[in-house]
């Protein structure tokens, strides 16, 4: 009877085990047929839930024969429901549609994000390509800068990088296609070579995140994805159209794309012309010298952008490998009256005959970029590699002017041109290496990143000198899923880093006074270095999600390698009229940071707070002396790279109401303080601290027609309180008050769309200075009114099956 028993139970046992392991997946996109990240499926009677990835698929494993009703959700999408009988291994899609209730952008507070909020114990927002459009402003950065507590420092018109909660150049990251995008990020001058157009959802996590991407990460993360991949079996495409009345800027992006089966390839070539912009001012005062401008034009501020992409590659059930190809060419001018030794001498007549030409100085950068990117999934394996390349090649050019002990003519022996004021050449490579395993209630991501850069320079003018750099790191991330309600999130991370520096000697004679002695030798500026770095840093934090009420906290400690300028900088700073000298024994930074989210939300309102505390024991600064340098500048103020024990608080507040279906208020408010500890600069604040400040918003969406679609009507009314509390020599900036408004619609032509969006910026001109711009220092104001005109025309040549 045993012997009959242990057979049945071994027969039952085979039929049950020969159930397992069959596999349900699928793809979930929108109306639109974007991929849908952050959707919730749930799979019954299993009781089982996963979350869509980046590219919106999902996967159940281990499912026995049987019938199953699948359900996915997301907020501000309608539900959907399939019952499956599964008999073998099974692929859906399932489509979610967009309730017309929800405003069309796509922004922090929208509940078109919630899930993904919810999976993440820091403060993370995201925006799609909608609220690009939407926003859009002279860059990717200056758009996303309607966020709070995300701010740029303008350079003209055309470029800016970003602030987030007041830190920014080395400090943030900017991720572009899972690879560090890495330019001359340290310079205040420099923006960021990115199209705008060619973003698809764009990911900000605001807080130290290092244990994600190492050094650099301590203020947080930029994290731009590509657009989705195409369809199967289609080709489509779209037209962009985008005018602005400032600066008389029109441009275009044109995009074809198409796929196979698995095939695809993805096209893209953006092209921007913009002049002078203009300002409501007669005059600004660069250092106590009046500088009229001629019809409120701030001379020289013009250029032209070129971007050109180019991504293909293979997408399976399993594998996929992507790559994407991209070069970025921008040519601007810097305000010809706030560059140099001598701003006075500008030849008014010839900079004001034009107001679209780029004379002297100027700067021309390109950016080459190419990334592979690659997953395999098998088992309760998710393996992902980065492969990346890019090479940024930046140009500045201004006339010659000799100081100190140059000679008073150029040499014509010099194999420089006369008029390659600096040049910068970077080369980098990456690689990152992840693999998530899901064991149970964990999902464990380990991972690998590794870069090398190679920085070669040139130009009659030294700042900084050439190096070589090397970082590697590996993680350990684990995300515990406790109950329904309660995340646990856990990271710990190694970093080693080493930056070799070259001996950098003067290319002319400079006299040396030594025991009354006076002798003529070339000067050393740099010498060579080798330092090495390495770091342990961790994060730990929860989410807790009860229905309305969302929490989320978040401990952690990031650092930071020393940059290259920081370390042996020796050289005039034209753009600020300074002299700059770094220090070889910097230590490297360390963080902690204590974040946290509240958030209610109910039918017809939400509150989101998340406050903030940051402790640097050794930020690095640059700190004014009471030195002058006479030997390469016209008695330049040195300022000496130093470090000092800092404190940082202040946070974000996000209130929502709608007043009726089609009528929203919102309210957005910042706030950050920071103070030095110690050091030279001993109670002062940081600089580029942004003021706290508030904006209110009204929108209205109706539901006008069939033919009309997606209508809204919007207006900001920004408050900006003033900033007095300044470190040297910044200046203090009194409070300004603007108003935006945005309008735009999608109008269906049969069975062609089109949709427009029409913005006017600062729309009672006013007069203000941004505390955080490039210009602040010479009181320039930002730009005057404003009208941005964009059209969209999407197309499809061949539909994708259905």
């Amino acid at each position: 009877m045993k012997k009959i028993l242990l057979v049945h139970l071994l027969l039952f046992s085979c039929i049950w085990v020969s159930g397992q392991g069959l596999r349900l997946s699928g793809k979930i996109t929108d109306g639109y047929r974007h991929d849908l990240s952050g959707v919730r499926i749930s799979i019954h009677p299993v009781a089982a839930v996963v979350f869509t990835d980046t590219t919106g698929h999902f996967a159940f494993t281990g499912l026995p024969k049987g019938e199953y009703v699948l359900k996915a959700e997301q907020e501000g999408y309608r539900s959907q429901s399939r019952t499956i009988k599964l008999l073998a291994d099974q692929q859906v899609e399932l489509v979610l549609q967009e309730m017309h209730y929800q405003l069309k952008e796509v922004y922090v507070s929208n509940n078109h994000i919630k899930e993904r909020k919810q999976s993440e114990s820091m403060n993370i927002e995201v925006v799609n390509q909608d609220f690009i459009q939407r926003n859009l402003g002279g860059s990717l950065m200056s758009t996303l800068s309607r966020i709070p507590g995300i701010k740029t420092i303008g350079i003209g018109s055309g470029q800016s990088k970003p602030l987030i909660r007041g830190l920014g150049f080395n400090r943030v990251v900017v991720v572009d296609k899972g690879v560090k995008h890495e330019g001359q990020q340290w310079g205040a001058d420099h923006g960021l070579e990115l199209d705008q157009f060619a973003a698809g959802e764009v990911e900000l996590i605001k807080g130290a995140a290092s244990f994600l991407y190492g050094s650099d990460a301590i203020g947080g993360i930029i994290n731009v994805k590509p657009a989705a991949v195409p369809r199967p079996h289609s080709i489509a495409g779209s037209v962009d159209l985008i005018g602005k009345i400032n600066n008389n800027l029109f441009g275009t992006s044109v995009n074809l794309l198409g796929r196979s089966t698995h095939w695809f390839a993805d096209g893209r070539f953006t092209y921007q012309n913009y002049g002078d912009y203009r300002v409501p001012a007669d005059y600004v005062q660069v250092y106590n010298y009046q500088v009229n401008l001629f019809k409120n034009h701030i001379r020289n501020t013009a250029g032209n952008e070129t971007g050109l992409h180019l991504n293909t590659g293979f997408v399976g059930e399993r594998f996929r490998s992507l790559f994407y190809l991209s070069n970025l060419y921008s040519k601007s001018g810097f305000f010809a009256n706030a560059h140099g030794l001598e701003p006075r001498n500008v030849p008014a007549e010839i900079y004001d005959a034009s107001s679209r030409d780029v004379l002297k100085p100027s700067q021309q950068v390109n950016h080459f970029k190419l990334i592979n990117r690659s997953a395999y999934r098998f088992g309760r394996h998710q393996l992902e590699m980065e492969l990346g390349y890019q090479r940024n090649f930046r140009q500045e050019f201004s006339q010659y002017v000799n100081h100190g002990y140059m000679p008073p003519v150029y040499p014509d022996t010099m194999r420089i041109p006369v008029d390659l004021e600096r040049e910068f050449n970077k080369q980098v490579y990456d690689l990152n290496l992840r693999d998530e395993i899901k064991l149970g209630k964990h999902r464990l991501t380990i991972g690998f990143n590794g870069a090398h850069q190679d920085n070669a320079i040139n130009g009659w003018t030294f700042l900084v000198p050439a190096f070589k750099q090397t970082t590697a790191g590996a993680f350990a991330y684990d995300k515990f899923q406790l109950n329904e309600r309660v995340l646990f999130h856990g990271a710990i991370r190694y970093d080693y880093g080493q930056i070799r520096m070259f001996k950098y000697t003067d290319w002319f004679e400079s006299q040396i006074v030594e025991d009354r002695d006076t002798t003529s030798q070339k000067l050393v500026r740099a010498d060579n270095l080798n330092r090495r770095f390495n770091s342990l840093v961790w994060s730990a934090g929860l989410n807790y999600n009860a229905g309305k009420f969302n929490l989320k906290a978040n401990l952690g400690k990031s650092f930071r390698m020393p940059i290259a300028k920081e370390l042996s900088a020796n050289g005039v700073n034209y753009h600020y009229f300074s002299y700059e000298r770094g220090d070889p024994s910097l230590a490297p930074e360390q963080s902690y940071q204590a974040d946290l989210g509240l958030g209610w939300t109910e039918e017809k309102w939400s509150v989101q707070v998340s406050p903030f505390y940051n402790y640097f024991p050794n930020y690095i600064y640059l700190n004014p002396t009471a030195q002058h340098d006479y030997y390469y500048g016209a008695g330049n103020q040195v300022f000496q790279y130093a470090q000092s024990r800092v404190v940082r608080y202040g946070g974000e507040i996000q209130l929502k109401y709608h007043i009726l279906k089609s009528l929203s208020a919102e309210f957005l408010g910042e706030y950050v303080y920071a103070k030095q500890l110690s050091g030279d600069k001993k109670g002062y604040t940081l600089p580029f601290s942004p003021p706290a400040s508030a904006l209110l918003n009204l929108t209205w969406s109706p539901e006008l027609s069939e033919k009309l679609q997606n209508t809204y009507i919007s207006v900001d009314y920004r408050l900006t309180a003033a900033q007095n509390n300044i470190v040297p020599p910044e200046k203090v900036s009194p409070g300004y008050s603007v108003i935006n408004i945005q309008a735009g619609t999608k109008v269906s032509l049969g069975s062609q769309s089109l949709m427009i969006s029409l913005q006017a910026q600062n729309v009672l001109n006013t007069r203000y200075l941004n505390h955080t711009s490039f210009y602040r220092l010479i009181e320039l104001p930002e730009a005057g009114r404003n009208l941005i005109l964009s059209l969209k025309v999407p197309f499809a040549i061949k539909k994708a099956n259905n």
